[in-house]
């Protein structure tokens, strides 16, 4: 009877109590008699620790639910310290969270909270507070007796409150401490095993929960850029074509004995060609934003360009800054795209200042460089080719410095300690991008309080031999009547090319579509270069165009144009070798030089 049952008596007030219950058989003569012992057992300790177990098994499993149901994180964040106190039996409870500077945690909810430490209100992180000692451990923190407490300062209004033990445990975000949940009561009470997983489970939850709504978040913000990054590339792709027709009709008219004679005309005419470089210049940085740029590495003197760039930063930086730039006489030239570098140091200093909020000293400096780091030696191969290969250009301030959890983040996309609408996070890790596409490297060197140092190794530029120039010099020139395919959509940049074309003493026959091209290659063709823009309208694509062609004509050489850099980019990955790309806008000896490349390249 009762053999590994729980049984359960019921007192004469309808209250129920756990018993136990002993059967003990009465020797004797007569009917069989048997004495029956009743115990309640609802006050044995292990009998107390079950329950208790099951009374924080089914606390966690109500929390589970409401996270997964809450779509606000908030709404678990603001009934897990409520739970804590009643399943442990103690009189506060606390949530602490990181904030994104990593230097000052925030209280977000609790209950029982004291009027120094309400929410909303801040605390250091740093090793003698009690968030910041949990967050230095990582670990979970049993605190047996306030005032006996040694390991961190115990605030004043914690004994003034009568509180004397309690418990944290760390909230982790992919091993990243992000956050504190901490219980304290006025008893004496000893936390043990069962409490520390408890405390634990609640913390995995807010953590699992409050990781969900982040990358819910990222993903809705990486779809934002992508939206935002097609509209612009669009725009940009149109914009360029207008650039084209514009730099194109200026060039003309520049070269028109009307206007070359006449100063003033000239001037207007230089005036709004400058503008329109610069109207080019910002449609790239628009393509860089949206998709993957094309990178047209040149020769570029360092010192130049630092310079040029301090120039404009002491225009436009908060006066309090000051802007320094050390470069060794000589520093050899770098290899690497000129505008997409300067737009890396542009967007490193964009960061150091908002790490000087008061002024500092923003240092920008470029020198050769014999070897790597060592660090970096194991990221790619470099060969023989190693010593004397990179030009280190560094940037350097005096600002906050970085945490070693925000330093190994730093590249990271989406990561950024800027309040909420500051930053996208997308700013270093283009950076890192840009720098690896160019096949450098890149190290970032912070102290907390001392500042920054972020160094680009930028391979240095190579000096072509005499040979390889004198080879180049005789692919420079395009052979007078060049028979040329020019397969254009856009009428007026259709127009502007067939000028350009006929300059240089093209024969051209002019298409708007694929379509219309296609039947000039038959076998009787003789042209020797097909020049089609990549998207041309609803039909077939200059690439697929170009393919068709060299099957029928396998001598003909290819140029293909684009005023939206994905394109060319996509392009350049699977396109044949031999098939030269130019980016709209262009000028005149940009075709010029482009046309003999594809020449060349055909002749290879």
């Amino acid at each position: 009877m009762g053999t590994d049952m729980e049984l359960v008596a019921k007192r004469r007030d309808g209250s129920e109590v756990m018993v136990e219950i002993s059967l003990s058989p009465l020797p004797g003569e007569g009917p069989p008699q048997v004495v029956v012992a009743i115990r309640g057992i609802g006050n044995y300790p292990r009998v107390k620790r079950a329950l208790q177990r099951a009374h924080y098994a089914e606390c966690v499993a109500r929390m589970g639910r409401l996270a997964v149901d809450a779509r606000d994180p908030m709404e678990l964040i603001a009934q897990v310290p409520a739970a804590a106190v009643e399943a442990l039996q103690v009189q506060m409870a606390v949530i602490f969270l990181l904030e994104p500077d990593q230097v000052q945690f925030r209280v977000v909810a609790g209950s029982g909270l004291l009027s120094g430490e309400t929410v909303g209100s801040l605390v250091p992180n740093r090793g003698d507070t009690p968030p910041g000692f949990v967050y230095a451990q990582a670990a979970p923190v049993v605190v047996s007796d306030y005032r006996e407490e040694r390991r961190f300062c115990v605030p004043q209004a914690y004994l003034d409150a009568g509180l004397i033990s309690a418990l944290a445990v760390p909230l982790s975000d992919r091993g990243q401490v992000v956050g504190m949940l901490s219980v304290r009561s006025q008893q004496a009470q000893r936390f043990g095993d069962d409490e520390v997983r408890f405390l634990e489970s609640l913390s995995n939850l807010l953590a699992a929960t409050l990781q969900r709504v982040q990358s819910e978040e990222t993903l809705n913000h990486a779809q934002r850029l992508e939206s935002v990054g097609q509209l612009t590339g669009g725009i940009a792709h149109d914009f360029n074509n207008l650039l084209t027709v514009i730099q194109g009709n200026l060039q003309v008219l520049e070269e028109h004995p009307a206007v070359s004679q006449d100063a003033y005309a000239l001037q207007l005419v230089t005036a709004a060609a400058r503008a329109s470089r610069r109207g080019a210049e910002l449609t790239s940085k628009l393509l860089a934003f949206s998709r993957r740029q094309v990178l047209s590495p040149s020769r570029i003197e360092v010192p130049a360009l630092l310079d040029s760039l301090a120039d404009m930063l002491r225009r436009t930086l908060d006066q309090r800054i000051r802007i320094e730039v050390h470069t060794p006489s000589p520093c050899p030239p770098c290899l690497a795209d000129a505008g997409q570098l300067e737009s890396a140091l542009l967007n490193i200093a964009i960061n150091a200042r908002d790490a000087m909020p008061a002024g500092g000293t923003l240092s920008f400096s470029g020198q050769l460089c014999h070897t790597l780091p060592p660090e970096l030696r194991g990221d790619f191969e470099l060969g023989a080719e190693l010593p004397d290969s990179f030009i280190a250009i560094s940037v350097s301030d005096t600002g906050v410095g970085m945490s070693e959890t925000v330093k190994e983040r730093a590249f990271e996309p989406f990561f950024t300690t800027k309040d909420a609408g500051r930053g996208t996070g997308l700013g270093l890790s283009t950076v890192y991008g840009f720098v690896k596409q160019s096949h450098g490297a890149v190290t970032l060197a912070s102290t907390q309080g001392l500042g920054t140092t972020i160094t680009l190794y930028i391979p240095r530029f190579a000096e072509r031999s005499s040979e390889s120039e004198e080879a180049e010099a005789e692919f420079d020139g395009i052979p007078s009547g060049l028979k040329v395919l020019l397969v254009e959509d856009e009428p007026e940049v259709r127009a502007v090319a067939l000028r350009f074309l006929d300059v240089l003493g093209c024969e051209v026959t002019p298409c708007a579509s694929a379509e219309q091209a296609l039947p000039h290659l038959g076998k009787d063709a003789d042209y020797d270069l097909l020049l089609t823009d990549i998207a041309l309208g609803p039909g077939m694509r200059g690439t697929e165009l170009a393919r068709e062609a060299q099957m029928r004509l396998p001598q003909m050489a290819v140029l293909l144009m684009s005023g939206y850099s994905a394109e060319l980019l996509d392009t350049s990955q699977s396109a044949p070798l031999s098939w030269e790309l130019l980016a709209k806008p262009y000028s005149r000896d940009e075709l010029k030089h482009a046309i003999a490349r594809a020449l060349q390249a055909r002749g290879s």
